[in-house]
């Protein structure tokens, strides 16, 4: 798989090492505290928040790092506490030639993000807050939080897991894609790397009654709020009592029911983001290209590794990779990365030469004696380094799901590209294709 990641490097803060990163060169500094689950190599292993990254640093220099005793950060956590890392802010801030920056906060970020934005105006010129909030746990006058013993229980629950592959939890953090296997995937990875179950539970409790209500009114910097009411983790009311109680600031709210801010309509963020520091909307995007996009995926590869022994297994394995490395350069496609036992590849122009390639690749496992289901897709794909995203790759993935062992599928946009043309199809209906608009066309491609 293709990642990217920025330079680490370390702010020494009191007696902690503390892991930052910069990114970007414009002259709007802009501080994200992401919340203490993190380790800032890791964030760009997923594509979209790579994507969404790399937005926020396209007007500005992202300033990225991991909470003391987590991630990359030296792990000296006694206790924690928001005034550390307030002060561990300022000392990354220090580092990083940072006079005047803006902070950006989600989720527990908030809490740092508005003490910062109360107590340090000299250094913080902005706040924006997505998701965030002013107080962990349930109050009389905050009465929609949870209370200390049920904030304490979930914490139990989540360190029972904690860092194993939980589909569950991602419906709750991001429920247009939780059947992502790749997300869940990198989130677990997520959890790992940044603490242990025994730090986690740590960091857990000391957040569990955690409260800076005091400091809003003392906000004088220009504040921007924003939340999608209907996602499932934080409650809207968090970031409503903000935008009341922070003097002046501006409160929108976003479709979408996602909390991850980089899933879902997060170009609807980013927009409100630079309209607010900036003035404008330049409307960036990322580079995009019209491209087919093709899914393989090995079909029964336990039984069959079962059947014929794992070292044998390994040689079929090698040899099939080889052998798509080697049709995809010969009709001029192009591997991204693999995904599990298969292969995310692209193919530029019209799609009759991955048409070529998809029956190439069976033809190729056949004679091998495995099996091979392959999907496309042709759309406008998002260019995200050397990786793609965007709905174009989703669909293509949704189809290969559907195809049968041995059979090239691909949707009616394919189809109706190349329609005329020396290639044989049969219908196969409309589908319904999870986390897609509307119902798609499918076509098997004969051989």
């Amino acid at each position: 798989m293709a990642s990217y990641a920025p330079t680490t490097r370390y702010a020494p803060s009191g007696d902690a090492s503390i892991a930052y990163q910069v990114v970007g060169d414009g002259g709007l500094d802009l501080l994200f505290l992401t919340g203490w689950i993190t380790q800032i190599e890791h964030l760009w292993e997923a594509p979209a928040n790579r994507r969404f990254l790399e937005r926020l640093a396209a007007f500005g220099r992202l300033i990225l790092f991991d909470s003391r005793g987590t991630g990359l950060s030296d792990r000296v956590l006694v206790e924690y506490s928001v005034e550390q890392e307030a002060q561990d802010a300022i000392a990354v801030l220090d580092a990083a030639g940072s006079e005047r920056a803006a902070v950006m906060t989600y989720a527990v970020g908030g809490l740092v993000g508005a003490l910062l934005a109360a107590e340090r105006p000299d250094r913080i010129g902005a706040l924006v807050m997505y998701a965030s909030m002013a107080r962990t746990s349930w109050a009389p006058d905050y009465d929609w939080a949870m209370t200390s013993d049920e904030r304490e229980q979930l914490s139990e629950r989540n360190i029972a897991t904690w860092g194993e592959n939980n589909s569950i939890a991602m419906s709750a953090w991001a429920p247009s894609m939780a059947e992502d296997p790749a997300l869940v995937a990198w989130f677990a990875r997520m959890q790992r790397l940044a603490a242990s179950p025994g730090e986690a539970r740590v960091i857990s409790r000391a957040m569990v009654d955690l409260d800076v209500r005091h400091a809003l009114p003392s906000i004088t910097v220009p504040t921007l709020v924003m939340h999608r009411p209907r996602e499932l983790v934080w409650d809207v009311r968090h970031s409503r009592y903000l935008a009341e109680h922070i003097p002046g600031a501006r409160y929108v709210e976003l479709e979408g029911i996602d909390s991850f801010p980089f899933v879902g309509d997060s170009d609807a963020i980013i927009e409100e983001i630079e309209e607010f520091l900036t003035g404008v909307r330049s409307g960036g995007e990322l580079a995009r290209a019209l491209l087919t996009v093709m899914f393989t995926d090995i079909v029964g590869a336990t039984p069959r590794a079962a059947e014929i022994g794992d070292r044998r297994w390994r040689d079929l394995l090698a040899q099939h990779d080889r052998d798509v490395r080697e049709e995809l350069t010969r009709f001029g496609g192009r591997a991204v990365k693999t995904v599990g036992d298969g292969f995310l590849a692209t193919f530029g122009g019209p799609p009759s030469a991955a048409l070529r390639c998809a029956l190439a690749v069976n033809a190729a496992a056949h004679e091998l004696g495995i099996e091979v289901r392959v999907g496309m897709h042709t759309g406008e794909c998002e260019l995200i380094g050397d990786d793609v995203g965007g709905m174009a790759v989703h669909i293509a993935s949704r189809v290969c799901g559907l195809a049968a062992p041995g059979e090239a599928l691909v949707s009616g946009t394919v189809f109706g590209t190349v329609v005329g043309g020396p290639f044989t199809f049969e219908d196969r209906g409309f589908h319904e294709l999870k986390g897609v608009p509307g119902r798609w066309p499918l076509f098997a491609l004969k051989a």
